[in-house]
This record gives C-alpha cells, sequence and structure tokens, in this order.
C-alpha cells in the first residue's frame, strides 16, 4: 500500500457523503483514509464515528497547517495524498496521482486537474505558480478545462488535492503552522524546490471543487487578512537578501496594487492589518537555511518568478477577453 488520503475537515458535515462516495468508486482500491477534524461542532465528529471511518479527533481548530501535519505524521504510507472535504474525485484519480509520483524520486508533488464543481467546463486550478509581484496563483482558474490535457512542471501543487512524497518532509520541514491557513502550500512547494524537488501537474488526475468550502466565501475579511500576513513569511522564509533586494520593487509594487484591489472590495484595512501584523512577527519564522546548491536553485526559481508574472498577465488578459467576448 502506497498511499494515505488525508482529509482535513472543520464543519464539512454537509461535504462529506458526497467526498466518500467518490472515494469508494475509486478503480484502484489499495490505499487508506484518514480523517483529521479540527474540532468541528456541526455533527461531522458523531458521523465519522457513526461510520467508523479511520480519524483522529483534535479539541480545536489548528488550522489546515495543524491538520495535515497531524495525518502526515500519523501516516506510514510512502505518499500521502491531501484532499479537501468539497471534492469529488474522479475514478482513476488515486491511481493517476501514484503514477505519476512513481516517475521519478525527485518528485516531491504531483497537483491535481481540479474543475469547477458547478461550472466542469471550466478549470479550478492546474498547479499554483507564483510571480515577482509576490501573486500566488491557480494556473488556469476561470478558463477551458479543455486546455490543460498536458503534464508540465508547476512552481507548487496545490494542497486541496495533491499528492507529497511523505519521507521529503523530514528533509525540507512540515506545513508552516505560522501560516495556520492559506499560502502553506506555495510555502512547502518553495521550500522542496529550494531543496533540488520538483512539483508537477497531472492532467488525468481529475477532482471536482467547490471551492472555499470551509472559510464560506472567495473574499472575506479573515482569508484577507491571513493571506496578507503569510505573503510576508513566504517570502521573508524563502528568499534570501540577494533576492529580496532584487524584487523588493516589484513585491512593493504587487502589495499597492492588492491593497487597492482589497480597498474597493471592503477589505482594505484587513490587508493593511494582516501585512502589518507579518512584519512585526518575522521574527518568528524559521528561514530556509543555506546549503551547497542553494544559490543555483535560487536562479532558476527567479527565472520562474519571472515566468509565473507572465503566465498570470496571459491568462488574465484571455479571461477578460473571454468575458467581453460573452457580453457582446
Amino acid at each position: 500500500m502506497k498511499t494515505t488520503i488525508i482529509i482535513p475537515n472543520y464543519n464539512g458535515l454537509s461535504f462529506m457523503e458526497p467526498c466518500f462516495e467518490a472515494l469508494e468508486a475509486q478503480t484502484m482500491k489499495d490505499f487508506k483514509i484518514l480523517v483529521v477534524d479540527n474540532g468541528s461542532t456541526d455533527g461531522s465528529v458523531e458521523w465519522l464515528k457513526e461510520r467508523e471511518i479511520p480519524s483522529i479527533f483534535l479539541p480545536e481548530n489548528t488550522g489546515f497547517s495543524g491538520a495535515v501535519n497531524v495525518g502526515i505524521r500519523a501516516a506510514d504510507t510512502p505518499y500521502v495524498i491531501l484532499l479537501n472535504n468539497d471534492t469529488k474525485v474522479a475514478p482513476h484519480y488515486v491511481e493517476a496521482l501514484e503514477r505519476a509520483m512513481d516517475r521519478s524520486e525527485k518528485i516531491f508533488s504531483v497537483s491535481s486537474k481540479m474543475i469547477q464543481m458547478y461550472h466542469p467546463d471550466l478549470m479550478d486550478d492546474a498547479g499554483d505558480m507564483y510571480s515577482v509581484l509576490g501573486w500566488a496563483f491557480q494556473r488556469g482558474v476561470g478558463r477551458p478545462e479543455k486546455l490543460y490535457k498536458k503534464s508540465c512542471r508547476v512552481f507548487t501543487a496545490c494542497a486541496g488535492a495533491a499528492i507529497y512524497r511523505r519521507e521529503v518532509f523530514e528533509t525540507i520541514g512540515y506545513f508552516d503552522e505560522m501560516h495556520f491557513a492559506y499560502l502553506e502550500d506555495i510555502d512547502v512547494g518553495y521550500r522542496a524546490k529550494l531543496y533540488g524537488y520538483d512539483n508537477v501537474f497531472c492532467p488525468e488526475a481529475v477532482v471536482y471543487h467547490v471551492g472555499s468550502g470551509t472559510s464560506g466565501s472567495k473574499y472575506n475579511s479573515f482569508k484577507v487578512k491571513l493571506a496578507a500576513r503569510n505573503n510576508v513569511y513566504l517570502n521573508y522564509k524563502n528568499m534570501r537578501a540577494w533576492q529580496l533586494l532584487l524584487n523588493s520593487p516589484c513585491l512593493l509594487a504587487g502589495t499597492f496594487v492588492k491593497f487597492l484591489f482589497f480597498k474597493k472590495m471592503g477589505f482594505g484595512k484587513d490587508y493593511v492589518s494582516g501585512f502589518l501584523e507579518g512584519i512585526r512577527t518575522l521574527k518568528d519564522c524559521k528561514r530556509v537555511p543555506s546549503f551547497k546548491g542553494r544559490i543555483q536553485r535560487e536562479i532558476g526559481i527567479q527565472l520562474e518568478l519571472i515566468a509565473g508574472t507572465a503566465v498570470y498577465v496571459y491568462e488574465f488578459s484571455r479571461r477578460q477577453a473571454a468575458k467581453l467576448g460573452a457580453k457582446s
């Protein structure tokens, strides 16, 4: 048995049944399931106990990072799949992810082809990307799913539906619990790249995703504040001084544009609050240490950040063009 599927849950009772029905329909049955419940109060605990689903029940909400770390440490298989509860996986999902991981020991993670649950012709995520502006984004989001049929390297995997090589966490560290939630998957994937591992996209591993099932909405005060704070952590921990200095004009510009965007949405104060909290608490972050071969990888990552910016601009422009075309 190669894989344990870890499902973090916080008050996600309404998503449980379709999620588990899809897992029961897998063509390859040789895997384990472990739910890590984050102190739910909506009946999730009773539902899991009644069905005798292997679970760990935490007394309080430790965030996504805390929950999945508990699950990863409890697993005893070479691979772990992290799967959001607001998903339905296609029948060949586990089989496809294992096959992708087996291709090379240098692969740390494989990101699924995440499709929007209620708009199955549109992508939700084809691997996560990062840019010199400090913007993380879902590759392919809102674009036709038929355009994303080829496997490729991505900056990081989206931890909402991805497989990881468990032993690598012992080398690079686990999900950062300072993040609590949001950008923790970009952070751990960035660290893996610094250590010489790859993150790839697997188009055969299809999963349908509701999105924001736990937080409840795409934008809210909680998400905006945590994402702003965690963005500060992400750059400080993974970029050394030369890279921070090189990227500082772009990072500052990206921060300002985001502030304007969230101010327009009514979350300007939350964004500033999160950003300032990140600055105040930087001293508590654990930075990636220096080691042989890091500088070469940093240069490669810098080129990826530039390429990621180009991908963002291209996909954003195509989405806008599609919207204009639909209106006309």
